[in-house]
């Protein structure tokens, strides 16, 4: 059967079904898929329901987030390095932000640079099944204040997308083993 001119090939009879050439997915390469297809999902439609109302200064994760086994999950060198980059751009924002005195562009950055560092997370992250889960949690909550903080949620937003990923590094400092880590503290 032709369509446009070109064949159809019927790739049952194409490829093998099972065996050693088939794609067999690690575990890890379906995890970095799902946080992938998970940020993707997020930066690509409203974040109404995961946003915070107007500089909510409440608990930053809007899922339940927990222990393991009344310890913190174990963290890995890329993503405390990401982590220390990301509380880095808080607080040096944050005060401006709170204050008023942030202007679109700094927001902007702000936003820019938090969404590179998640990126840089996913790509090379490697954490036990369980805690990268509960990992999820946090990275949704700092996906959703990166886009506050860009406008994607209206420029009256942008300060509480500063806040909301502040209260995100501090929801992963009380759940996450990060040695030297300090919460950063939220205005009021």
């Amino acid at each position: 059967m032709e369509h446009f001119g070109v064949g159809f090939v019927d790739i049952s009879k194409a490829a093998p079904t099972h065996g050693p050439n088939v794609f067999q997915p690690s575990p890890e390469f379906t995890m970095k898929l799902a946080l992938s297809l998970l940020l993707a999902a997020t930066l690509s439609t409203p974040l109404a329901s995961l946003a915070a109302e107007s500089h909510d200064h409440g608990a930053a994760a809007s899922h339940h987030i927990e222990l393991n086994a009344g310890k913190k999950w174990a963290t890995d060198a890329p993503l405390r390095k990401a982590m220390k980059e990301i509380k880095v751009s808080v607080d040096r924002t944050l005060p401006a932000a709170h204050a008023g005195k942030a202007k679109v562009a700094d927001f902007d950055a702000f936003g820019q640079a938090v969404t590179a560092q998640i990126g840089y997370i996913v790509e090379n992250c490697k954490l036990d099944p369980k805690a990268d889960e509960q990992l999820h949690i946090v990275i949704a909550e700092m996906v959703a204040g990166a886009d506050m903080a860009q406008g994607k949620q209206g420029d009256p937003e942008r300060a509480s997308g500063v806040v909301k990923i502040a209260q995100a590094l501090n929801t992963y400092g009380a759940h996450f083993q990060h040695p030297g880590w300090k919460v950063t503290p939220l205005p009021h």
